[in-house]
């Protein structure tokens, strides 16, 4: 799928990101993770408004790029997805610890649109994907990189899965499923290898 909004959304995105990295070894620039996202999301759908969404996905999060600006130049339902992908940094003036952000994410999702559990879908997937391809090998690195407790991030995902596994169905939902599989393998051989130390 190619049209102007698509061009505009890839290009806001490679602008909005242009300084910033995915962690791993290989920094790779972080537009590469949001392509990703839409390149999943076309396998899927193709509704022009949710692939944009998959590309602008973490401006709201990660950028200075407001729900404003966002509307103004994509539209309402692609800044309605956005809002409801987009994790909260803060509460009332105050930092969120981590949990308390991913229980504020899963509640958006909850109340957003559905379409939002699919670029969601997408983006986790791909995270989940890319976190075991990069780390597979390296526990150590993963669990400094990453940091927490390996079962606080196991049981967020698990709630999400729960959450995609009641809205959503097909390929895309499978094509989680699968993911989430390797990641949950990935995880205890992380915990066994901590262990084993």
């Amino acid at each position: 799928m190619y049209s102007y909004r698509v061009e505009q959304a890839i290009r806001a995105a490679a602008v909005l990101h242009k300084n910033q990295v995915r962690k791993g070894e290989m920094p790779y620039p972080y537009i590469t993770h949001l392509v990703s996202v839409a390149f999943i999301l076309l396998d899927y759908t193709d509704d022009e408004d949710i692939v944009i969404a998959g590309l602008l996905h973490d401006t709201i999060e990660d950028t200075d790029y407001s729900l404003e600006e966002l509307q103004e130049d994509f539209g309402g339902r692609v800044k309605d997805i956005v809002a409801a992908v987009s994790e909260p940094r803060q509460k009332n003036g105050e930092k969120l610890h981590w949990a308390d952000r991913k229980k504020a994410y899963l509640k958006q999702l909850k109340e957003g649109p559905k379409e939002a559990l699919l670029v969601s879908a997408a983006d986790k997937s791909h995270n989940l994907r890319t976190l075991v391809e990069a780390y597979h090998q390296d526990h150590k690195r993963f669990v400094r990189e990453f940091g927490g407790s390996l079962t606080e991030r196991l049981d967020q995902y698990q709630s999400l899965a729960d959450l995609f596994n009641k809205h959503l169905q097909g390929e895309l939902l499978a094509e989680f499923n699968h993911v989430f599989a390797e990641y949950k393998r990935f995880i205890y051989a992380v915990e066994q290898s901590e262990k084993d130390l």
